[in-house]
């Protein structure tokens, strides 16, 4: 027999929720200095002190709005969906493109998410750090065990790290340089998600392609 939910809790519960949502739109659009908690309220439809209540401050909120956007994006879209831990390299290097890609230009309800995480990237706050360590530097090690099985070296070697960092490149470049894209070549930037998966496998053929090179290459010697 289940034990009855408190409605209090619950109410409790659905307030905080509203307020991650509302905070993030804000901090979305605003920046997290610009982004005011009477605004943030209001679109929550919450008393002006409920932040200080569930959160604590301004400060914290953004904080829990950061991992509140990261767990909620990667729900929508797992980095390899379906895929087991033998799957081929190359496979699962083309869902953690895909996956990436469609945070990035998703449209929906919670296009938000994409959108606060890269204005964290552009206009840096004391919550980078703790993102960083405890919400992408997992997904940076998966996807550089990825490409160190494609290229046959070892996870820590400085090849391995740079291809990692050419991929996601890649796939930011399209975002942060979206209005010179936009101008310079209309039409190229994905509008639905059939656009999507064209570019994700224009990124993930160049990618594999280049990173074949390299394993040729009689001058790529490993470092570490």
């Amino acid at each position: 027999m289940k034990t009855p939910v408190d409605p209090a809790v619950k109410g409790c519960d659905e307030t905080r929720r509203q307020l991650l949502e509302a905070a993030g739109a804000v901090f979305a659009q605003t920046g997290f200095r610009r982004a005011t908690v009477r605004e943030i309220c209001r679109r929550a439809g919450a008393n002006v002190a409920a932040v200080n209540y569930h959160f604590g401050g301004k400060k914290t909120l953004y904080s829990q709005v950061l991992v509140h956007a990261h767990r909620k994006a990667l729900q929508k879209y797992p980095l390899l969906p379906g895929l087991g831990g033998e799957a081929p390299p190359e496979q699962k290097l083309r869902a953690f493109i895909h996956s990436l890609l469609l945070r990035i230009f998703d449209t929906g309800p919670g296009a938000w998410q994409g959108k606060l995480m890269s204005r964290e990237m552009i206009e840096p706050t004391t919550a980078l750090g703790p993102l960083v360590e405890e919400r992408l530097r997992p997904m940076a090690n998966q996807l550089l065990e990825i490409v160190a099985a494609i290229l046959g070296r070892p996870a820590g070697d400085e090849r391995v790290r740079l291809c990692g960092l050419s991929v996601i490149s890649q796939c930011v470049f399209y975002h942060h340089c979206r209005p010179i894209v936009s101008r310079l070549f209309p039409n190229t930037l994905p509008a639905n998600a059939a656009s999507v998966g064209r570019l994700a496998a224009h990124i993930t053929d160049f990618s594999l392609a280049a990173m074949a090179h390299l394993s040729r290459s009689k001058s790529s010697k490993p470092r570490k």
